[in-house]
Protein backbone atom coordinates (compact mmCIF):
# COMPACT_ATOMS: atom_id res chain seq x y z
CA UNK A 1 0.00 0.00 0.00
CA UNK A 2 1.59 3.26 -1.11
CA UNK A 3 0.01 6.01 0.99
CA UNK A 4 1.08 9.60 0.39
CA UNK A 5 1.85 11.63 3.50
CA UNK A 6 -1.03 13.70 4.86
CA UNK A 7 -0.98 17.52 4.87
CA UNK A 8 -0.74 18.84 8.43
CA UNK A 9 -1.54 22.38 7.25
CA UNK A 10 -4.91 21.23 5.91
CA UNK A 11 -5.68 19.49 9.21
CA UNK A 12 -4.77 22.58 11.26
CA UNK A 13 -6.88 24.84 9.04
CA UNK A 14 -9.90 22.54 9.55
CA UNK A 15 -9.73 22.61 13.37
CA UNK A 16 -11.79 25.27 15.09
CA UNK A 17 -9.95 27.08 17.87
CA UNK A 18 -6.57 25.55 17.11
CA UNK A 19 -3.72 28.01 17.53
CA UNK A 20 -0.86 26.28 15.73
CA UNK A 21 1.71 27.39 13.20
CA UNK A 22 3.94 25.36 10.87
CA UNK A 23 7.38 26.81 10.25
CA UNK A 24 10.32 25.83 8.08
CA UNK A 25 13.69 26.92 9.50
CA UNK A 26 15.32 25.73 6.28
CA UNK A 27 17.21 22.72 7.64
CA UNK A 28 16.29 19.09 8.40
CA UNK A 29 15.58 18.56 12.09
CA UNK A 30 15.61 14.79 12.66
CA UNK A 31 16.73 15.12 16.30
CA UNK A 32 15.76 17.15 19.36
CA UNK A 33 19.14 18.90 19.35
CA UNK A 34 18.86 19.84 15.67
CA UNK A 35 15.33 21.17 16.13
CA UNK A 36 16.21 23.13 19.28
CA UNK A 37 19.23 24.69 17.57
CA UNK A 38 17.26 25.59 14.43
CA UNK A 39 14.49 27.21 16.48
CA UNK A 40 16.73 28.79 19.13
CA UNK A 41 14.84 27.15 22.00
CA UNK A 42 15.75 24.83 24.87
CA UNK A 43 15.55 21.10 24.04
CA UNK A 44 12.72 20.70 26.59
CA UNK A 45 10.53 22.88 24.33
CA UNK A 46 10.72 20.23 21.59
CA UNK A 47 7.87 17.70 21.73
CA UNK A 48 8.58 14.37 20.06
CA UNK A 49 5.79 12.08 18.91
CA UNK A 50 6.93 8.45 19.07
CA UNK A 51 4.83 5.59 17.77
CA UNK A 52 5.04 2.14 19.35
CA UNK A 53 3.49 -1.12 18.18
CA UNK A 54 2.25 -4.19 20.04
CA UNK A 55 2.68 -7.76 18.80
CA UNK A 56 -0.92 -7.78 17.55
CA UNK A 57 -0.26 -4.74 15.37
CA UNK A 58 -2.10 -2.15 17.46
CA UNK A 59 -0.23 1.11 18.04
CA UNK A 60 0.10 3.76 20.71
CA UNK A 61 1.91 7.09 20.73
CA UNK A 62 3.90 8.74 23.47
CA UNK A 63 4.59 12.46 23.35
CA UNK A 64 7.66 13.41 25.36
CA UNK A 65 9.83 16.50 25.57
CA UNK A 66 13.49 17.18 25.09
CA UNK A 67 15.90 14.31 25.47
CA UNK A 68 13.65 12.29 27.78
CA UNK A 69 13.40 8.66 26.70
CA UNK A 70 9.98 7.06 26.54
CA UNK A 71 9.61 4.03 28.79
CA UNK A 72 7.90 1.40 26.62
CA UNK A 73 6.86 -0.60 29.69
CA UNK A 74 5.10 2.43 31.21
CA UNK A 75 3.38 3.12 27.88
CA UNK A 76 2.28 -0.51 27.64
CA UNK A 77 0.86 -0.42 31.17
CA UNK A 78 -0.98 2.86 30.51
CA UNK A 79 -2.52 1.66 27.24
CA UNK A 80 -3.09 -2.00 28.12
CA UNK A 81 -1.62 -3.09 24.78
CA UNK A 82 0.98 -5.45 26.21
CA UNK A 83 4.67 -5.33 25.33
CA UNK A 84 5.51 -2.52 22.91
CA UNK A 85 8.38 -1.84 20.57
CA UNK A 86 9.17 1.15 18.39
CA UNK A 87 7.06 1.07 15.25
CA UNK A 88 8.97 0.74 11.98
CA UNK A 89 9.15 3.78 9.68
CA UNK A 90 6.75 1.97 7.32
CA UNK A 91 4.20 1.39 10.07
CA UNK A 92 4.59 4.99 11.30
CA UNK A 93 3.81 6.34 7.82
CA UNK A 94 0.86 3.97 7.31
CA UNK A 95 -0.72 4.60 10.73
CA UNK A 96 0.01 8.30 11.28
CA UNK A 97 0.16 9.49 7.68
CA UNK A 98 3.55 11.10 8.25
CA UNK A 99 7.16 9.93 7.92
CA UNK A 100 9.20 9.08 11.02
CA UNK A 101 11.34 12.06 11.97
CA UNK A 102 8.57 14.52 11.15
CA UNK A 103 5.57 12.91 12.83
CA UNK A 104 3.28 15.53 14.36
CA UNK A 105 1.35 14.94 17.60
CA UNK A 106 -2.02 15.58 15.89
CA UNK A 107 -3.86 14.91 12.64
CA UNK A 108 -3.11 11.22 12.26
CA UNK A 109 -4.59 8.88 9.64
CA UNK A 110 -5.77 6.39 12.30
CA UNK A 111 -6.94 6.72 15.90
CA UNK A 112 -4.83 5.09 18.59
CA UNK A 113 -4.10 5.71 22.27
CA UNK A 114 -1.93 8.78 22.90
CA UNK A 115 -0.14 9.44 26.16
CA UNK A 116 1.19 12.97 26.69
CA UNK A 117 4.00 12.99 29.25
CA UNK A 118 3.44 15.19 32.29
CA UNK A 119 6.50 17.30 31.34
CA UNK A 120 4.88 18.15 27.99
CA UNK A 121 1.51 18.90 29.60
CA UNK A 122 3.21 21.20 32.13
CA UNK A 123 4.34 23.53 29.31
CA UNK A 124 1.82 25.87 27.74
CA UNK A 125 3.23 25.24 24.28
CA UNK A 126 6.18 23.82 22.41
CA UNK A 127 7.43 22.73 19.02
CA UNK A 128 6.63 19.35 17.50
CA UNK A 129 7.15 17.53 14.21
CA UNK A 130 5.46 19.41 11.41
CA UNK A 131 4.79 16.52 9.06
CA UNK A 132 8.23 16.38 7.45
CA UNK A 133 11.80 16.40 8.80
CA UNK A 134 12.31 20.04 7.78
CA UNK A 135 9.06 21.36 9.33
CA UNK A 136 8.01 22.06 12.90
CA UNK A 137 4.65 23.06 14.34
CA UNK A 138 4.19 25.41 17.28
CA UNK A 139 1.32 23.99 19.30
CA UNK A 140 -0.26 24.26 22.73
CA UNK A 141 -0.04 21.16 24.94
CA UNK A 142 -3.75 21.43 25.76
CA UNK A 143 -4.58 21.25 22.04
CA UNK A 144 -2.57 18.04 21.66
CA UNK A 145 -4.50 16.48 24.54
CA UNK A 146 -7.86 17.74 23.23
CA UNK A 147 -7.40 16.73 19.59
CA UNK A 148 -6.02 13.25 20.29
CA UNK A 149 -8.15 12.53 23.38
CA UNK A 150 -4.83 11.87 25.10
CA UNK A 151 -4.22 10.81 28.64
CA UNK A 152 -1.61 12.80 30.59
CA UNK A 153 0.77 10.58 32.57
CA UNK A 154 4.43 10.03 33.38
CA UNK A 155 5.67 7.96 30.45
CA UNK A 156 9.42 8.60 30.42
CA UNK A 157 12.33 6.75 31.99
CA UNK A 158 13.83 7.92 35.26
Amino acid sequence: MNLAPLDLGDYIDAQEGLDAEIISPGVPMPTVDAAAAALGVAPERIFKSILFQAKDGRCAMAIASGKARVDAAKLAALTGLGPLKLASPEVALAVTGYPAGGTPPIGHRERFPVIVDTRVAAQESGWAGGGREELMVRIRSADIVRLTDARVADVVQG
